[in-house]
């Protein structure tokens, strides 16, 4: 027997036959009443169809006993999704609020290199409890990732300039200046120590903005190379510091054999890394 033809005293098929109603809003209040209110067993199956016979909330809320909000509410559950029956929920509720994920936002903007492990130990200074994997699937759903960086020289503003110039001065030069161009650079290698992965989070086409670049350094030994459209030229190892003799040395001992080796035509047109 159903909930409804015990609590009534008769069958089920009784109920049917007895039921003014097939379902929709009268069945809908006739259920909340019986589960609300169980032992309201005088109540009269026959006066449920009220709101079908259009009385408003508050005549409802009377005639069945509930408070006017709870009506209003039934009403609209059932107009929306047909139902008045607990809907899916999406599960627990996130830790990662709003302010929470602008928090986030704010630390990897103002340092990108931040680690999901140092964002974690962030929230838990404000009493904020989550998992370094959350934090990352959080960042993924505001388009930041974890990215390994670009690895560039650093640049100084005089650097940039520099560079700039040398661009648009020669921006019109012929095929045959690039290829009789004899370009050189010094830096340093790391031969020895612990190789660390860097991540930093980003954004997808931002991985050449200067935040998101690691500037290379630290190595070992430093030397000097050049190279031409026609392949490389002579390498040398610095050792010491460099100064003006030491680097006009290099230049002296090793420009000029390069520009015979690669059968330049002219003499180089050069830009020293520190131009």
């Amino acid at each position: 027997m159903s909930l409804k033809g015990h609590i009534m005293g008769y069958s089920d098929t009784q109920a049917k036959k007895q039921s003014p109603f097939r379902g929709g809003l009268a069945g809908v209040f006739w259920i909340i009443v019986l589960l609300q209110n169980p032992s309201s067993l005088q109540f009269e199956v026959t006066n449920l169809p009220i709101y079908q016979s259009g009385k408003g909330y508050k005549a409802i809320s009377k005639v069945l006993g509930l408070p006017r909000t709870t009506v209003r509410a039934i009403i609209y559950k059932w107009r929306k999704h047909g139902t008045v029956e607990n809907l899916p929920r999406s599960g627990r509720p996130t830790k990662v609020t709003p302010s929470v994920q602008r928090q986030l936002i704010q630390e990897v903007t103002k340092d990108p290199t931040t680690t999901s492990k140092e964002l974690q130990a962030s929230l838990a200074s404000v009493k904020v409890s989550v998992h370094d994997s959350t934090i990352r699937k959080r960042q993924g759903k505001n388009g930041l990732h974890g990215r390994v960086p670009r690895r560039k020289p650093l640049l100084s503003k005089k650097n940039i300039k520099a560079h700039l110039s040398f661009a648009r001065k020669h921006l019109d030069d012929p095929q045959d200046f690039w290829e009789n161009t004899l370009w050189t650079d010094k830096t340093k290698i790391l031969l020895f120590g612990r190789s660390v992965s860097h991540y930093v989070w980003r954004k997808s086409n931002t991985a050449f903005q200067k935040k998101n670049i690691i500037k290379y350094g630290g190595g070992s030994v430093m030397v000097w190379g050049c190279f031409a459209a026609s392949g490389p030229g002579r390498l040398a190892v610095i050792n010491g510091t460099v100064n003006s003799a030491v680097y006009q040395k290099i230049l002296k001992e090793n420009v000029r054999p390069s520009v015979c080796d690669l059968k330049l035509k002219v003499y180089p047109a050069l830009m020293p890394s520190d131009a």
